[in-house]
């Protein structure tokens, strides 16, 4: 076969059709060709192509009788191109076929009516009405194809239409369990919003007990008996209510988060106090799955431990931080041990905190040192020893950790200063060491606002930092000011000519923002002929008692929107979100969901044995829909399906030692790096590639706070950075892993290397051979891939070998260690074939070996990525040719 041959034959399936032969398919006696144009045209649009030429063939598809019977497809793939095309002018034409269609016998195509209905709607909002009446129709249909969709055309076109779910509660509560997990979500959304208009509160029944507790001394005892059957005959569920709850419990065993999270909002929003606790365990199972999905469910469990602890406190240990959690799912684990502390296990909590303090992740340790200070002013038997042990983390090592400690301990101290003034003193000697803003301005406020409380030392504190005053950070300079001005009123004598002095400085300070507080404080504080009778009172404005701080849960405010939706993750209401109303006082009248009885006898009988047949004529057309669709997706997909099936990823058995040099010593200062490529899958990601970085310190002094900083990376590419190295020792040496997604390109990944003191640029590029993953498969199936990956997919050069690069072991050992790629089994001794994958599209990289004679041999790559292909022919020809 000729490479030209090969060559057309690869780019015939990519040819697309003109619009001529197009209309030719449509006017087609075969409903196959008929069907591929319908399709060919969805794809057109898809891609934002003008098809508007193809309208009248297609518009006479959609009316043809002879379409409309033999073919569910095509009435169906009709009716989606045509409420695909948005032009105006067809809006009539649009709606007559979507009246047609929600008639049609097949429910495939009624509920590709239901979906154009939103299309139409978002076209030309004006047929509102008419829209209303087809849902309406739809909305009876007894399908568990059509449910799903005719919701969601509901609650986009008339979600305040709550009239036209009466009729259709109870079947759609009993259809539920056998819909399609999209639809089961969307349906759930919107009967808990139906049932907060329609029944009342479950959650009363509480209050009422409490208010009839007591017997009144004066009563009589059939005026009490009157009483207590008053609280008997106080709450009795609605049973539609009851219905709802118990047709969605057993969907919380659903492999589908979405389904799981919307029975979970459902019961929270709808279920009795008592009953709500049936969702935990469903909702700690999720945690299990992927970081989207954890990150979503903590935020909502987040919400949900604030108000009931008691429903998450048996699975306390759930929550527990691993070392491999992303930051913003350990912060969501901590806030829900925060809520969830209380006397009983708060010994455990602090024990745990204490561990999360040492974590490498600053921002986690400081989220943790938050949480210790509310679990302090939350339980106050542990007050003191959770002051205790912030007090102990003023003297470690990290910045960060120091200045959130001062922050915390400054909330705390407000609420009970009388008995802590020894801890004042203590932070006031920290000051020379601290150097975070917020941090030094926490110790200023303090020893300003508890001047009395230590007379000695709030002197000496004023001198020392109106030296460095010109020099602080705006904040500090701000609290300076602050503590003169309350010095000056409380302690005259000694700080009288200091605190003039600080408010000279200020006055000429290049912030407006200072200079306007000085000006304030001056003549507030220093009466004079210009000062008015604010000054009289300047010692009760500055010294006025502060109320404490409450520390709150961020996610407090956040119950008023409802759970799992889009508004709740942001807190704050998205566009298109529908709020949860109030329950009624009294619960409107239940028989608005009775089905007439003349309906009602005859259609319960004929419910079982009807929706047998409905159900199975769905289904079976559901599977021939579904066969459709994966033939249409199946080009785009095959490549990804057949990697998965026939083959999976291993662990290579030779690691290269080949190193990279990252950093020279003499650029760096004596800062040395080194790296390398460790060929270990999946450490930071499916789609990283993971490379060892060694850092050396070569000089005689210690090189503190190593890091990663100002990323320079190329569109899409993506960098995990490791966690900087507080400390390194002189001759000191370490090893710590990068990963980086470099997009199945050879591009350089350039960033900075930083120390405390200095930043150098680096950069790495990865060498092709390690952008792959080693694959094991049997050599039937390298074949059988082979196969379909010839044509522009296959590159192969003929290359010169050298003899002792001729035996299989050499082979093997010279082309694994060039590039990342596993062994295939071969039955032929002149053949050695290699498989792998890219790491970050999956897509399959097949190499063969196969010796001509004693000194040639063709290498031949097989991959639908043929750049990366050729780039790694390239690298490997000189692989067997040199010796």
């Amino acid at each position: 076969m000729s490479p030209w041959f090969r060559l057309s034959c690869s780019l015939a399936p990519t040819l697309q059709p003109s619009s001529q032969d197009l209309k030719q398919m449509l006017e087609s006696s075969k409903d196959s060709a008929k069907l591929d144009a319908m399709k060919r045209i969805v794809g057109m649009i898809a891609k934002g192509k003008n098809a508007s030429e193809l309208f009248p063939a297609v518009v006479k598809n959609v009316a043809s009788k002879n379409i409309e019977d033999p073919n569910q497809l095509i009435r169906a793939s009709a009716l989606r191109v045509l409420s695909s095309i948005r032009v105006p002018i067809i809006v009539p034409i649009m709606m007559l076929a979507i009246k047609e269609a929600s008639s049609d016998l097949s429910p495939y195509v009624r509920k590709n009516a239901a979906h154009a209905i939103q299309k139409l709607y978002s076209l030309d909002p004006e047929q509102k009405e008419m829209l209303i009446e087809v849902i309406e129709k739809l909305l009876r249909d007894r399908s568990t194809l059509v449910a799903g969709s005719v919701v969601m055309a509901f609650e986009e076109v008339c979600p305040d239409r709550i009239d036209l779910i009466h009729k259709n509660y109870r079947k759609l509560c009993n259809l539920l369990i056998d819909v399609e997990e999209w639809g089961q979500v969307v349906i759930i959304h919107m009967l808990t919003r139906y049932a907060r208009t329609q029944f009342v509160s479950p959650w009363k029944v509480v209050e009422v007990v409490e208010e009839y507790s007591e017997n009144n001394f004066y009563e009589s005892d059939e005026e009490q008996k009157e009483k207590d059957q008053k609280v008997k005959d106080t709450y009795s569920m609605d049973p539609d209510h009851r219905l709802l709850l118990r047709n969605t419990k057993p969907l919380l065993q659903s492999r589908n988060a979405a389904v799981v999270m919307a029975v979970s909002q459902l019961y929270w929003h709808l279920a009795p106090k008592s009953e709500a606790s049936v969702v935990s365990k469903s909702l700690v199972r999720l945690l299990r799955s992927n970081r989207e999905v954890q990150y979503i469910v903590l935020q909502n469990i987040a919400t949900m431990s604030i108000q009931r602890k008691d429903m998450f406190e048996p699975h306390l240990k759930s929550f527990y931080v691993r070392s491999t959690d992303p930051t913003m799912i350990k912060t969501l684990k901590l806030e829900i041990l925060t809520n969830l502390a209380n006397e009983a296990n708060i010994s455990t909590l602090l024990r745990e905190f204490q561990t999360y303090v040492k974590s490498q992740d600053k921002q986690f340790a400081a989220a943790t040192i938050q949480a210790i200070g509310r679990c302090a002013t939350n339980i106050t038997e542990v007050t003191d020893t959770c002051l205790n042990g912030l007090v102990c983390l003023l003297s470690n090592r990290d910045e960060i950790v120091v200045a959130e400690s001062v922050v915390v301990i400054k909330k705390l101290l407000q609420t009970q200063p009388a008995h802590h003034g020894e801890i004042i003193k203590h932070m006031a000697k920290l000051l020379d060491n601290i150097t975070v803003p917020v941090a030094r301005a926490s110790i200023l406020w303090l020893i300003g606002e508890y001047c009395e409380r230590v007379p000695k030392i709030a002197p000496d504190v004023l001198r020392k930092t109106a030296k460095s005053f010109t020099d602080e950070d705006d904040l500090v300079k701000l609290q300076i000011l602050n503590l003169g001005a309350k010095l000056y009123l409380t302690n005259s004598k000694q700080t009288k000519l200091l605190t003039q002095y600080v408010l000279n400085l200020g006055k000429y300070d290049q912030s407006y923002d200072i200079r306007d507080r000085t000006r304030f404080i001056r003549q507030l504080i220093v009466p004079n002929e210009k000062s008015g009778a604010l000054s009289k009172y300047a010692k009760k404005i500055f010294l006025a008692q502060k109320p404490a701080p409450l520390l709150e849960s961020p996610f407090k405010g956040r119950d008023h929107f409802q759970l799992g939706t889009l508004s709740h993750t942001l807190n704050s209401q998205a566009t298109g979100y529908l709020e949860l109303s109030d329950w009624p006082e009294v619960a409107p009248d239940p028989s608005v969901r009775n089905v007439e009885i003349a309906e009602s006898g005859v259609s319960k009988k004929l419910n079982t044995s009807s929706s047998s047949v409905t159900e199975s004529a769905s289904s079976e057309e559901s599977s021939s829909d579904s066969k459709s669709e994966l033939d249409s997706k199946s080009d785009s997909e095959s490549g990804k399906s057949r990697s998965t099936t026939t083959s999976k990823v291993t662990t290579q058995v030779s690691v290269p030692a080949k190193t990279h040099e990252l950093l020279h010593r003499m650029s760096g200062k004596g800062l040395a790096a080194h790296y390398h490529f460790s060929r270990q899958p999946g450490i930071f990601g499916d789609h990283m590639v993971s490379v060892q970085v060694t850092v050396t310190n070569t000089t005689d002094h210690k090189i503190e706070n190593i890091h990663i900083k100002e990323k320079k990376l190329p569109p899409g590419m993506r960098m995990h950075e490791f966690s900087p190295i507080e400390c390194l020792e002189p001759a000191g040496s370490i090893t710590v892993s990068v990963g980086i997604d470099f997009c199945d390109s050879t591009q350089i990944a350039s960033f900075q290397l930083c120390t405390k003191d200095d930043c150098f640029s680096v950069s790495i590029q990865p060498p092709v051979g390690e952008l792959l993953l080693p694959v094991t498969m049997s050599e039937k199936d390298f074949k059988k891939e082979q196969g379909m990956l010839t044509g522009m997919n296959e590159t192969s050069a003929m290359i010169a070998v050298a003899p002792q690069n001729s035996t299989r072991l050499v082979i093997i050992e010279k082309l694994v260690k060039a590039a990342n790629l596993g062994v295939v089994p071969s039955g032929q001794d002149n053949i050695h074939r290699f498989a792998a994958k890219t790491v970050h599209s999956e897509s399959l990289m097949l190499v063969t070996v196969e010796l001509k004679g004693s000194s040639t041999a063709q290498l031949i790559i097989n991959t639908e990525k043929t750049v990366i292909g050729s780039v790694l022919l390239r690298e490997l020809k000189p692989v067997l040719s040199q010796g």
